[in-house]
């Protein structure tokens, strides 16, 4: 089975560079590649730096958390074509509900946090994590659609 693809990171109107990678990241699971490619520049892109590490220390601290209360759960569901290519496109969705997030709002954490969940869960083979993740970018998207929506009718009531 590839690797889950990488994971979409809420980092505050900036995660569009992530969200692009993650989408051809997961097109590549669920087309069935078994190696995973991105474009040498890509890969020789350096996200060093003083405030990126300790976001990064921190987020591995959280991911080491969560390895400590995950479990098996529902195992048969993973690494099989049919379940790469569903979790592949949730990944998807949340990634594309991510970018939609008007920019700096942070409304692109949600769908963004739920992707890393659904991605973490399959890893971890458990389901709960992937229907947390699912929920987070349900809600985060739902969240989107609906102050988008309130917005425009603001400023149609402004007009």
């Amino acid at each position: 089975m590839l690797g889950v693809p990488a994971l979409p990171l809420p980092t505050g109107g900036v995660t569009h560079v992530f969200e692009i990678i993650v989408v051809i990241l997961a097109a590549q699971l669920l087309v069935g590649r078994e190696t995973i490619w991105l474009p040498e520049r890509w890969r020789k892109l350096d996200l060093g730096g003083p405030r990126q590490q300790r976001f990064i220390t921190g987020l591995i601290k959280w991911i080491g958390r969560l390895e400590n209360v995950s479990k098996p759960r529902l195992q048969f569901l993973f690494g099989h074509r049919l379940s790469n290519v569903v979790f592949a496109l949730l990944i998807i969705v949340a990634a594309v509900g991510a970018f939609a997030a008007p920019p700096f709002t942070g409304l692109d954490t949600l769908p963004a946090l739920g992707g890393v969940l659904i991605a973490l869960g399959v890893l971890l083979e458990d389901f709960a994590i992937v229907v947390a993740g699912l929920l987070a970018a349900a809600a985060g998207v739902a969240l989107e659609f609906f102050l988008g929506k309130a917005a425009v009718n603001g400023l149609g009531k402004l007009f």
